[in-house]
């Protein structure tokens, strides 16, 4: 039972691990200031102080002084010496004169009566005194005893307390518990465990409530729960506690990635865990602060349960079909979320988003309410109101409507948690978290209209698609979350739903892709406009063509990324108060590549266009300034290095995918010209000419025998398969088969292909990328070898999570996926791997 216990406390969103000195942390013995603790509990001690969300605590009656130098614990083990007296080095100025006379009074009283026998021995501290007798005849005890509390012990203003063959006397009223009580409350616990074997370790017991744990050492009546033997014993609980916490921090107990389902109102995107709870949510957009934050910072970060309080079978997850709502089903109850897109929301203002959750079935279920403002950095207070619960003091009104409900509302730290059990009897419960109103009445429209309707919107999309036989189901599912991450108000694509989720667990690949960058969101758009969806690709192009016009001075100008409003992302900053996911950090906000030059923006853009052309889309004469100025920004500028596609943070090279999407630009652009102005550019057929020529002499690395990272070089990058993808060599081409063996031979492990193996200056190996691979399965299908190439695509399609996303990478030698999710590259690369497959039978 302790066990299972302390294993619940460490996965605690921030825990507090406490201890006694003497008879815990060290043995007794007859000399105090031999007293040394096993090494195995410093070692232990030292791991949970190490620790994210860990807060590791000494509260002893000895001096601070002397703890300090017995314990030789590090700055991050809060030490707390004389029973809660001293928190502080220079706590003894903070006495009062009156106190400190009485100090030095009881000093020299004690010191009188320790003279009159052996064994007795006197111990000043800052604010008290200890007498302790362990080694003193019991008849020369028991006479000095009743000296001091005659004497001393029964002064005005002292405080006498009494532990194992010892006694304190205090000028200042404390105790272990309040200490206890003081910790908690600075380092925002949500969950404690305390050690302790003396008497004065029962106040500390006595304040240890809900998750916390009480752990005895010895003999003795206690009110502690558990018990073990020794010290000894102490150390090894300390270490097995230490494992379980750095377990759960990194991520052994993390829902995989890949896992969890979406949830959209094409404003904000929300995800949610196989077993129904919202582990992410930002409001009142996709790339606002979360508000439910767990998949990147643990619970202390916001997240919101519902579940059967007891179930035989594990839940089963899936969509409605071609919609983004969800149902998670157990044995008995079920449960169906939505973000509400009834009434044309989707391309209204952000600002008001509805998450709807109706539960039904029939049994007790349990919901927990735990939002957490701006990724937990404010502190959140929650107030239970007529019609459900309150968000207090939040700058856009929050409120989660749960008529009916009867909540009890606890504190976690610096925060506030809503819980409740509700027995179903066969009725709907419905919960809608009401993001930008405090109204907490029922609505004018009721819940099962606008479910209707939001089915209505999802479906009504997806099935008028131009879906090919070739996975199809995942096809649309991947076409659903592109849709996903459209951002209904301006046409902008996000990159991803996420920040931070890693590309190596545990290390420092953790990026903000909750923006949207021209080329991806390009290449989504082009994907659905593959599909028979061309309003995307419309819209994308009217919010290029502000950013255009109002953002910069001239295209050549345009950054590689913008917020989804079409405003520069902020700096890149570091939440240093999340643990990341897997103990991923830091997690990371903005993204510093906005400020990189990233010259292949414009291929895909232009290739867009091109492409609405050939589907009878109704361009204009906007469309075409916006060609004219990529192209001229290409013309001035395609001779430059730059960052590439995948935005390393190290010198600009000459990137052979950068200016093979240069060519693009120029070569797409002539044919819009002779197809939409009816008129021959001439001058651009000759920049795409000397592009290509370029790219031919030094793109292609005749050592290695293919199409190589960058000019010069011998690194081979999967990118280069868009030489031949996108038409500036023939996929014929023996350079271009040469180039897609190599990538096959070099870059590909199993069912993933990975971007590159070369040093780009960050520390840790990605995984594979999903992007990459289906550009394999195109290439493969291009030069003929179907087979091969269809073999693979099963080999990806495999890889999506039960409901059908995937994220940005997967790792074949963990078996995980990495990166954020649901990843816009992913997905398009599913339908246009699927179609390049089509076009090959």
């Amino acid at each position: 039972m302790m066990d299972e216990r302390l294993e619940r406390a460490a996965c605690a969103p921030v825990l507090l691990v406490a201890t006694d000195y003497d008879g815990t942390l060290a043995p007794i013995v007859e000399d105090p200031s031999e007293a040394r603790p096993h090494r195995e509990a410093l070692v232990a001690v030292q791991s949970l102080a190490a620790l994210g969300q860990t807060h590791v605590a000494v509260i002893s009656g000895r001096s601070l002084r002397d703890l300090a130098e017995l314990t030789g614990a590090p700055p991050e083990v809060h030490l707390v010496g004389s029973h809660g007296s001293e928190f502080d080095p220079d706590f003894a100025k903070t006495l009062s004169a009156g106190q400190s006379e009485l100090r030095d009074r009881v000093a020299s009283q004690l010191a009188e009566i320790a003279a009159r026998s052996p064994g007795l021995l006197v111990e000043e501290k800052p604010a008290s005194i200890a007498f302790h007798y362990r080694n003193a005849a019991e008849t020369d005890a028991d006479s000095a005893l009743e000296a001091v509390f005659h004497g001393p012990g029964s002064l005005d203003g002292v405080h006498t307390r009494h532990g194992k063959k010892v006694v304190e006397l205090a000028v200042v009223e404390t105790n272990k518990g309040s200490a206890l009580d003081t910790l908690r409350r600075r380092v925002g616990a949500s969950a404690t465990v305390f050690f302790g074997d003396d008497k004065t370790d029962e106040d500390a017991f006595a304040t240890l409530r809900g998750p916390d744990v009480g752990i005895k050492v010895g003999d003795g009546e206690s009110c502690a729960e558990f018990r073990v033997s020794d010290p000894m014993e102490v150390a090894q609980v300390l270490a097995r506690l230490s494992e379980s916490r750095r377990a759960w921090l990194e991520g052994a107990r993390s829902v995989p990635i890949r896992a969890h389902s979406a949830l959209s109102d094409q404003r904000t995107v929300a995800l949610v865990t196989p077993e129904a709870s919202v582990s992410w949510w930002c409001a009142p957009r996709v790339d606002s602060p979360a508000l439910f934050g767990e998949i990147v910072g643990g619970p202390t970060a916001g997240w919101f349960g519902v579940r059967p309080v007891a179930s035989s079978a594990p839940p089963v997850q899936r969509y409605e079909d071609h919609t983004m709502l969800l149902r998670t089903r157990w044995d008995r109850i079920e449960v169906l979320d939505y973000l509400d897109c009834s009434a044309g929301r989707p391309t209204q203002r952000a600002g008001r988003s509805d998450l709807v959750r109706v539960v039904t079935g029939s049994g007790r279920v349990r919901i927990t309410f735990a939002p957490r403002l701006d990724f937990g950095r404010v502190p959140t207070k929650l107030g239970v109101r007529e019609g459900g619960i309150e968000v207090e003091d939040t700058a856009d009104p929050v409120v989660l409507y749960a008529p009916g409900v009867e909540w009890t509302i606890t504190e976690e730290g610096p925060h506030e948690c809503a819980t409740a059990e509700v027995e179903l009897h066969g009725r709907p419960l419905v919960l809608e978290l009401r993001f930008g109103t405090g109204h907490l009445g029922p609505s004018v429209v009721p819940e099962a209209e606008r479910r209707r309707q939001t089915e209505r919107f999802w479906r009504d999309w997806s099935l008028a698609l131009d879906v090919p036989d070739v996975s199809p189901e995942l096809v649309r599912r991947s076409a659903l979350a592109l849709k996903a991450l459209c951002y209904g108000p301006t046409g902008s694509i996000a990159a991803a739903a996420t920040t931070s989720l890693p590309e190596h667990i545990g290390g420092v690949r953790n990026w903000d892709y909750r923006y949207c960058w021209p080329r991806d969101a390009s290449l989504a758009a082009h994907a659905l406009l593959r599909l028979g969806s061309q309003s995307e690709a419309m819209r994308l192009l009217d919010w290029c063509l502000n950013i255009v016009d109002n953002k910069v001075e001239s295209a050549d100008r345009l950054q590689p990324l913008y917020t989804i409003t079409g405003h520069e992302v902020t700096p890149e900053a570091d939440l240093t108060e999340l643990n990341g996911y897997g103990g991923s950090r830091p997690v990371r906000v903005g993204n510093a590549a906005s400020r990189q030059v990233q010259l292949d923006v414009f291929g895909p853009v232009v290739d867009l266009v091109h492409d609405l052309l050939e589907h009878g889309a109704p361009l204009s004469s906007e469309h075409w300034r916006l060609v004219e100025s990529m192209v001229t920004a290409v013309a001035h500028r395609w001779i430059e290095p730059d960052h590439g596609i995948w935005e390393m943070r190290m010198e600009r090279r000459h990137h052979v995918h950068s200016k093979a999407m240069c060519w693009v630009t120029a070569d797409r652009g002539a044919r819009i010209a002779e197809r939409l102005l009816g008129r021959e550019r001439r001058d651009w057929r000759e920049l795409a000419d000397e592009i290509r020529a370029d790219v031919l002499e030094h793109g292609f690395n005749a050592e290695v025998g293919a199409f190589t990272t960058a000019y010069g070089e011998r690194d081979i990058d999967a990118a280069t398969l868009l030489v031949g993808l996108c038409g500036l060599v023939d996929p014929l081409d023996e350079r271009f088969v040469a180039t897609v063996e190599a990538v096959q031979r070099e870059l590909r492990e199993g069912p993933v292909v990975y971007r590159y193996h070369f040093d780009d200056g960050l520390p840790g190996e990605e995984g594979g990328f999903h992007l990459c691979t289906a550009w394999l399965v195109e290439s493969l299908a291009a030069i003929g070898r179907v087979g091969e190439a269809r073999d693979l695509f099963e080999q990806m399609c495999a890889l999506a999570g039960p409901t059908g996303l995937l994220s940005e990478e997967y790792c074949p030698k963990l078996d995980r996926s990495l990166g954020n999710h649901p990843q816009a590259y992913s997905h398009l690369g599913v339908v246009n791997a699927a179609l390049s497959l089509v076009r090959s039978i």
